[in-house]
């Protein structure tokens, strides 16, 4: 029993580290966060002074705000879909044999190396709406148009942003998706061929029920990753045109450093916080009933 007793603590005490990186970097500063959202603590002022829910009603009524988290929805939601949509057929040709398969692998798989804002960046320059950038260069020399204004109209300039996350993502998410594919055995395919099922039929019986453990993984950094998302459009776009590219991360960023108003900040902050959470639990309860019923 006294052995039993000791191994049981012994196992535990393994989780200690765990628990003390958990409570120094998540822990304590969503406390102190929760406490700022009631204040009007500016960061700088010593004083504090409670002001109650005033800051969570400034959250849910700043047209700023409402247009910056309408945005950051709808790039998660397009991206999450769009990039899912094309890394599983990508991924199930790169696990064909053919010549060149590994550096056709490398060459998908570039885009997620280097940083997103240097990629932004980059991109920055390829969609200006200047006749001098590189896109409308082109466009011009092969059909003569006049610039488009990429990064200028906002409808366009949220559709830039989408375009260039999904080509960023993509080939990274196929690697994912390879790595299960992988996984799966030979002998499913095998029996299936034999018993007269078809490409299509081998795809939605065999491989996609056995990719939803790996679809479930890529959903939910791409759900979180989007709704978190900063650098991108702050590089690309720099948010604008006015608040047409603004992002969740980006208003708390400007509140909190740039207006210096840490309460409004941490209130937005708490209210992201609690939403990504809630969002990422839901999609790990969903995902498997999903799975079975494929």
């Amino acid at each position: 029993m006294w052995q039993s007793l000791r191994e049981r603590i012994g196992a535990q005490a393994f989780f200690i580290p765990i628990v003390l990186v958990f409570v120094v970097l998540i822990g304590i500063p969503f406390g102190e966060s929760v406490y700022y959202s009631f204040t009007d603590w500016s960061g700088l002022n010593p004083e504090i002074h409670f002001v109650g829910l005033d800051n969570y009603r400034r959250v849910l009524t700043d047209s700023s705000l409402l247009s910056g988290l309408v945005f950051t929805i709808t790039f998660t939601l397009a991206t999450t879909a769009v990039i899912t949509i094309l890394a599983i057929p990508l991924a199930v040709l790169l696990n064909q044999r053919f010549v060149g398969r590994r550096l056709v692998r490398a060459i998908f798989f570039f885009p997620a190396i280097p940083s997103v804002a240097i990629l932004g960046l980059v991109w920055n320059f390829i969609l200006s709406p200047l006749g001098s950038g590189a896109l409308n260069t082109v466009l011009h020399s092969l059909f003569s148009m006049a610039p488009v204004p990429w990064l200028s109209d906002s409808s366009l300039a949220q559709l830039s942003v989408i375009v260039v996350a999904i080509w960023t993502s993509t080939g990274w998410h196929a690697i994912l998706y390879l790595a299960y594919l992988q996984s799966i055995p030979a002998d499913y395919y095998e029996a299936a061929a034999l018993d007269g099922a078809s490409t299509r039929q081998r795809f939605f019986n065999i491989t996609l029920p056995l990719l939803m453990p790996a679809a479930t993984i890529s959903t939910l950094l791409l759900m979180v990753g989007g709704l978190n998302v900063y650098a991108l459009p702050q590089t690309l776009t720099n948010g604008g045109p006015g608040f047409a590219t603004h992002t969740i991360t980006g208003t708390i960023i400007i509140s909190g450093i740039g207006q210096a108003e840490y309460g409004q900040a941490s209130a937005l902050g708490v209210v992201f916080m609690l939403a990504v959470g809630a969002i990422a639990v839901l999609q790990l309860k969903i995902a498997p009933r999903l799975g079975r019923s494929v």
